[in-house]
């Protein structure tokens, strides 16, 4: 499919503007973790990662190979085994990304070379993932489950193409179908003319900055570098928490109090303008799974990001295995909102004596709340249990 600028012209009868909004398009946003495995393997002469993967048989060849080139964060105790493996300390293998001798381009040639997408299928992709982000934020009855089940959108899928991690033309069928279901579109030249219009008229402009702006990138390597070097120099979560208490330069998703809109230069406005802005929120993460699909309330000693909508209460939920589905991987981490009660077409978290549990919601012909899931097979009466032992899952973080 061929993107082309649309001009000024007419749809619907409203007019368009000529000049769309200049889109800023990260080139290297897949990277969030620069690191230096491949540096020290080198210095090593092992010259296969599969040789270094023979080394470590708790990390799979594939989750190695993403964590060297810099595509997911590892986990500390991942660190410590790769440093092991190497001879080193594993506080070695971090990168200090602000180090004005660091340069993201040179740093991922060697692993990625200068192999980029088509410049306007990248800008296409970025401007789909707004719409598809502005479509979802004005219907709230549009889940995440809802898309799985009515679009057969998987989680997974969903935060890729919303932050525009794969050109339109990559994915399969299915996937591009349901994309234009939701944006009520005929075809993909259609798909093209809906996306381009909105983005001329500045219906993407909140929510633009959002997906590929390169200081989210660089803020959210900046944080989760720092909290892995705490956690491995023994630093405790407490410690870490009250550290972040205070005002921070490790700013990541930057907000206006006026308009909630993400500035494009947000984190120059946000050191200029403090008063203005809201810091990177991590929560606690806890589980370990128990029999029969339950979540044991144990702390994993690490953090991950909270969407600004979640209550005081929130924390992260380790999920362990696909209870719900293949959509909703194992290695997922569900936000959990104990503030919130649960709403039909999204997700649960239930909270009894023998541990958690995380259920898909649904209504049935009486209107009665029901939460299911599927492995193992459960449907649980929600209306029957106390509110209190009830939360909402409210976001999603895939590896």
């Amino acid at each position: 499919m061929t993107q082309k600028p649309l001009g000024s012209q007419k749809r619907n009868g409203k007019a368009l503007a000529t000049a769309p909004t200049a889109i800023e398009i990260d080139a290297y946003r897949t990277l969030v973790f620069p690191n230096r495995i491949r540096k020290f393997r080198k210095q090593l002469n092992i010259g296969s990662l599969l040789e270094l993967s023979e080394k470590l048989p708790t990390i799979t060849y594939i989750r190695l190979s993403k964590i060297e080139r810099g595509e997911i964060f590892a986990r500390a105790g991942e660190l410590r085994d790769i440093a092991t493996a190497l001879g080193i300390d594993a506080t070695e293998l971090l990168i200090d990304i602000d180090d004005p001798e660091f340069d993201i381009a040179a740093w991922a040639d060697p692993l990625h070379g200068n192999d980029r997408a088509d410049p306007e299928a990248e800008r296409f992709a970025v401007m789909l993932a707004a719409a598809l982000r502005n479509r979802r934020a004005s219907d709230d009855a549009l889940t995440i489950a809802v898309l799985e089940q009515d679009y057969g959108i998987a989680p997974v899928i969903l935060s890729r193409i919303e932050n525009a991690l794969k050109p339109y033309e990559r994915w399969n069928e299915e996937v591009r179908a349901a994309l234009r279901r939701l944006l009520d579109a005929r075809d993909d030249a259609e798909l093209t003319a809906i996306v381009n219009e909105a983005h001329l008229r500045g219906d993407l402009d909140a929510v633009l900055p959002l997906v590929a702006n390169p200081q989210l990138r660089i803020a959210k390597s900046r944080t989760r570098i720092a909290a892995l070097h705490d956690e491995l120099q023994g630093v405790s979560p407490q410690a870490r928490a009250s550290a972040r208490a205070a005002p921070h330069p490790l700013l990541e998703r930057v907000a206006s109090k006026d308009t909630g809109r993400l500035p494009a230069r947000a984190v120059d406005i946000a050191e200029a303008h403090p008063a203005e802005t809201q810091i990177v929120r991590l929560v606690p993460v806890y589980g370990s799974p128990l029999p029969d699909g339950l979540i044991a309330r144990t702390p994993g000693g690490t953090h991950v990001e909270a969407p600004r909508s979640a209550g005081p209460r929130a924390y992260g939920l380790r999920l362990g295995r696909p209870t719900l589905g293949a959509g909703l991987p194992g290695r997922s981490t569900l936000i959990v909102d104990p503030d919130r009660f649960p709403s039909a077409g999204g997700l649960a978290v239930v909270s009894s004596a023998e541990g958690l549990r995380v259920l898909s919601v649904a209504l049935d012909r009486h209107g009665h709340m029901l939460g299911y899931s599927e492995n193992p097979d459960i449907e649980v009466a929600l209306d029957r249990i106390d509110p209190a032992d009830l939360a909402t899952v409210v976001a999603a973080v895939f590896e």
